[in-house]
C-alpha cells in the first residue's frame, strides 16, 4: 500500500548461538514436547529478560539501594528469569517421562498380544497406539511412517525412545533391538519387559510410602517452623527496637556505665526494616528448597516440585504474617515503654 516504507524483516535470535548450543536447545525442546522453534525460545528469554534488567536497575536505584548494586538487582533478576525458563523446560521433560511410564506396562502388554497374533513388530505397535495413551500414540504413529517410508526399524525405534528422557523406555528399547539383531521370541520379550516395569513402579510406589515422614518432616521445617521463628524475631525485634527508642529518648546523653566499659548496654545495630527485608528473602528461599527437596525425597525427581513451589511460598508468607501480626497484638504496649 502507498505510504507504508519496507518492513524490516524480523530478528534472528538464533544467529547469536552457537551450533552445538542451538541442537542442544532444540532437542530440549523436542524432549518437552514443545512445538515451538530454538530462534522463539531464545525470543522469548532475551526480550523480557532484558526487560526486566532495566526496570529492576531503575526500581532498585528508585528504592535508595547503592548505584553499584543497581546493575546486579537487575542482572539477578533476568538470570532468574532465565532459570525459570530451564526450570520449566525440566519439568515438562520430567511430567512427560512420568506419564509414558504410566503407560509402558499396558502398551507393551498389548503389543506382546499383537505380536501373538502372528503380525509384524512395527504393525503390532502401531495397532497398540490407541487414542488413551496420547502423545506416546501419536509418536508411536510417527515412528511407524518412517518405518513404511523406508526406515529401518532399529533407527526409527531409538529415535522414538530418544524423545524421552525416560530410562525404563530408553532400556526396553536396548532389550528390543538386541532382540531384533540377534533373534528372540519377540512376544515373550515385550511381554516380560511389561511385567518388569509394572513391577519397577510398584517397588518406587512402596519406597515413596516409607519416606512419606521425612517428606512430612521437611514440609513441617519449611513450611512451618521457618516462617514462624522468622515472624517471632521480626516482631522481637520492632519491639526491642521501640524500647530503645523510648530510652534513649529519656535519656538524651546516653546509658550510664556500671564501672566496666564493655558491660555498657547498647541498641541492637539491625532495623527492623533490614531484618524483615532478610527475613522476605529467607522464607522465599526456604519455602522454595522445601518443595524440591520434598518432591525429590517422595518422587526421586527434584523437578516436579515445581508445582508446588507457588504454594509452599504463599502458605510460608502467610504463617509469617499471622505470627508477626499475633505476636505484635499481644506486646503492643510494650513498644510504648
Amino acid at each position: 500500500m502507498p505510504g507504508k516504507g519496507p518492513r524490516l524483516p524480523p530478528m534472528n535470535f538464533e544467529r547469536f548461538l552457537s551450533r552445538p548450543l542451538a541442537k542442544a536447545i532444540s532437542e530440549e525442546l523436542d524432549i518437552a514436547g514443545v512445538h515451538t522453534s530454538v530462534n522463539t525460545l531464545v525470543e522469548y528469554a532475551t526480550i523480557p529478560g532484558f526487560a526486566i534488567l532495566v526496570i529492576g536497575s531503575i526500581v532498585a536505584f528508585a528504592l535508595g539501594i547503592p548505584i553499584y548494586f543497581d546493575w546486579l538487582v537487575g542482572i539477578g533478576g533476568a538470570a532468574l528469569y532465565v532459570a525459570f525458563i530451564y526450570l520449566y523446560l525440566e519439568y515438562l521433560i520430567d511430567n512427560r517421562k512420568t506419564k509414558v511410564e504410566t503407560m509402558l506396562p499396558d502398551f507393551f502388554q498389548i503389543v506382546a498380544a499383537n505380536l501373538r497374533s502372528g503380525i509384524s513388530l512395527e504393525r503390532a505397535m502401531l495397532l497398540a497406539a490407541r487414542p488413551e495413551f496420547g502423545f506416546l500414540s501419536d509418536d508411536v504413529k510417527e515412528m511407524t511412517r518412517r518405518v513404511f517410508g523406508g526406515e529401518t526399524l532399529e533407527v526409527s525405534i531409538k529415535d522414538f525412545a530418544a524423545k524421552y528422557r525416560s530410562y525404563q523406555l530408553r532400556h526396553a528399547v536396548r532389550m528390543i533391538t538386541e532382540a531384533l539383531r540377534y533373534g528372540g521370541a519377540m512376544a515373550d520379550l515385550i511381554a516380560q519387559i511389561s511385567r518388569d516395569i509394572r513391577s519397577q513402579q510398584l517397588i518406587q510406589k512402596e519406597v515413596a510410602g516409607q519416606l512419606m515422614m521425612y517428606s512430612i518432616f521437611v514440609a513441617f521445617a519449611g513450611l512451618i517452623a521457618a516462617p514462624v521463628l522468622y515472624g517471632l524475631t521480626t516482631q522481637m525485634i520492632i519491639i526491642t527496637d521501640g524500647v530503645w527508642n523510648g530510652i534513649l529518648a529519656s535519656n538524651p546523653g546516653g546509658l550510664p556505665t556500671t564501672g566496666v566499659a564493655f558491660l555498657k548496654p547498647s541498641p541492637p545495630k539491625i532495623t527492623p526494616a533490614e531484618y524483615q527485608a532478610f527475613s522476605y528473602a529467607a522464607i522465599l528461599i526456604i519455602t522454595a528448597f522445601a518443595s524440591l527437596i520434598m518432591s525429590a525425597i517422595s518422587t526421586g525427581s527434584a523437578v516436579r516440585g515445581l508445582r508446588l513451589l507457588p504454594v509452599f511460598v504463599i502458605i510460608g508468607f502467610i504463617i509469617y504474617f499471622i505470627v508477626q501480626n499475633v505476636i505484635g497484638s499481644l506486646f503492643s504496649s510494650i513498644g510504648t515503654v
